[in-house]
Formats: C-alpha cells, structure tokens, sequence
C-alpha cells in the first residue's frame, strides 16, 4: 500500500468548498480506495478528516487463470504453487503453457538426450533459458525435475593428443599448459617415452578446469581413452593447489580408474631444483625456490604422499611447510 496525505488527495478540489470536499473523500472511503490512517490525527475541521490515507489497490480478478490452471495443464505439472501465488503465475504463463505443449505435442523428443541449451531452445525457442534465464525455476514450480528433460550439461571440451590409440594405454594429465605442448613436441619428435615411462595420451587439465571436464569425459574423448584398463596418471605443479587437484580428481574417478600421480615427474622436479641451486645442497635449494602463490587452499590428505617413499614424502612436506613450490615448468623438452 502506498501512503498519501489529506492534502494531496484534495490537490484537484481545492476550489471546492470543504463540505463538498469531505464528501469526495467519504467516496473514496466507500468505495474503499482508501483507508485511513488513524495514527496521523485529524485535521481539526468539522467533520473531521484524517491527515494521511493508505492508498488500497484494486484486488485482480485471477479467476481465468486459476481455471487455466485447473482445467488446461497436463497432470504432470504441479499447480500447487502457482494456486497459491497466481500474480506469479501470470508472469511466468507464457513460459509454463510453452512447457505444457512441449510435454503434451513433443514427449517423444525427450526419448534422445540433448544437451541443455538444445533442449531449452527446442522447449521455449531460447538456448540459455535453461541455463542463464529462469528455466530451472519454472521447473521447480511446475514440479518437473530436470532429470525429466534428458539433457546433460557441457564444459569446455579437453584438449588432449594421442600418439597411439592402442589400448590398454597409458594416459597422462597435465595441469598447466607449457608442460602438455613440450610433451607434445617431445612424442612428436618420434619418442614413445617421456622420462622412462610410456606415455599414448596427454591431457591438457587447465588447472582446476580439469575438474568440471572430466565430469564430461566421456562425452569428450574418444571410444579407445575410456578403456577401463588404461592407466591414469597426473602431474601438476608441487605445491598444496597443485596437489589438491589431483586428490580431488582421484577421488572423482576413484570407481573407475586409480589416478596416480606421474612419480618420474615429481621426482625429476625436485632433483633438478636441488641441481639448480648449483652447491647441490637442499637447504640452497629451499632458499631458490619460488614462495607459494597467496591464499592457496592447503586442506590437502595424505593420498598424493601414499604413492612415494618416505624420504621424497619428507623433502616434499618440508618444501610445502616453507611456504615454497616448485612449478611444472622447471622440467622442459630437454629433460623428458
């Protein structure tokens, strides 16, 4: 309800004389446009008006679209909540009777998997609706769970090379890019091995990327990559973001393949960080290495560590615990 005073209320019968001026505020009143505001106290005339009024909108008519509701819907929608929020329903009719024919004229559709977008612009004629407009919350509305439409969800597609597409083969994810194309020059280079272990496939992870792709992976590679007997192996950056990736992917994939890290990767990481240091003493190399990027998630288990001896576990731990790292990138074309 919107407030208003006496005063404006008169703005258009100020040339009225004041009885003639209460009984068009009496009108209102009857009419119930307005109600008073009592708190506001009177004028001090004969007969007396309030000072202020609240202004009393007109209640809509929703009758036709309750019956609409009732009546014209398919019983697979829910009306409880619209029923009980009609103004809303109002809004949202366009989309929901879109719905409602899609269902009725169009179920077969729904027998092939789309994805999202597809199945958005095929329902109500625009892609994103499901995903950027207010699709989902019609949904939610109408009682009709997602799972309903047969979509699935796209990421960005992995990026990845085969030197082979024999299997069972051994597959090998990168977290950051400059690491995937010098191992891409190396095998194509004609090489079958990068530092003593065969590797068919690389990966490009992108990061915590890797994580949203891989829950596509099977819509993003190829028949011969989703062999369950192919090795999964992981190398990223030594330091807590690098590993908690690893860990998380691991766990995501933990029915199917046991992700382990690439220990040739690690180790060599940490013996020429040592040689770089050029004594070759460990406590030069802790001093050389870079500091850890701020603000790094370090909630990390003990299921990277598991895969490496006790001795490489410690120097590890301790380069983590000194707030260093050691990047990828310390490994180039030249050491694989």
């Amino acid at each position: 309800m919107k407030r208003i005073t006496l005063e404006h209320l008169l703005k258009h019968q100020k040339h009225k004389t004041y009885p003639e001026q209460y009984d068009y505020i009496m009108s209102l009143l009857e009419n119930a446009k307005i109600k008073p505001l009592k708190a506001s106290g009177t004028n001090g005339k004969k007969p007396a008006l309030y000072r202020e009024y609240w202004i009393l909108e007109k209640k809509k008519d929703y009758s036709a679209l309750e019956d609409e509701l009732k009546f014209k819907l398919l019983p697979m929608i829910s009306v409880d909540y619209y029923l009980s929020h009609q103004d809303v329903y109002e809004k949202d009719r366009q989309w929901v009777l879109m719905l409602n024919d899609y269902l009725k004229d169009s179920s077969k559709l729904l027998d092939v998997q789309e994805s999202e977008n597809e199945r958005s612009f095929e329902i109500w004629g625009h892609e994103k609706f499901l995903t950027r407009g207010c699709g989902k919350h019609i949904l939610q509305r109408c009682g009709i769970d997602l799972k309903l439409l047969n979509v699935y969800g796209t990421t960005e597609p992995l990026a990845y090379y085969s030197h082979t597409r024999n299997t069972p083969q051994n597959l090998l994810i990168l977290e950051n890019k400059d690491p995937y194309y010098s191992m891409r020059r190396h095998l194509l280079a004609g090489k079958d091995t990068i530092l003593g272990a065969r590797i068919d496939t690389l990966i490009y992870g992108a990061g915590k990327g890797v994580l949203r792709s891989f829950r596509d992976f099977d819509l993003c590679v190829e028949p011969y990559m989703k062999d369950s007997r192919n090795m999964m192996l992981y190398f990223g950056d030594l330091d807590y973001e690098g590993i908690g990736i690893y860990e998380n992917l691991a766990e995501m994939f933990q029915e199917r393949w046991g992700i382990r890290p690439f220990i040739p990767a690690y180790l060599a990481m940490m013996q020429k960080a040592k040689t770089a240091a050029n004594s070759g003493d460990e406590k030069q190399m802790l001093t050389c290495l870079p500091d850890t990027k701020e603000r790094q998630n370090r909630n990390i288990r003990d299921l990277f560590f598991s895969y490496f001896g006790e001795a490489d576990v410690k120097k590890m731990k301790k380069i983590l615990e000194l707030g260093k790292y050691i990047p990828q990138e310390i490994l180039n074309i030249t050491d694989f």
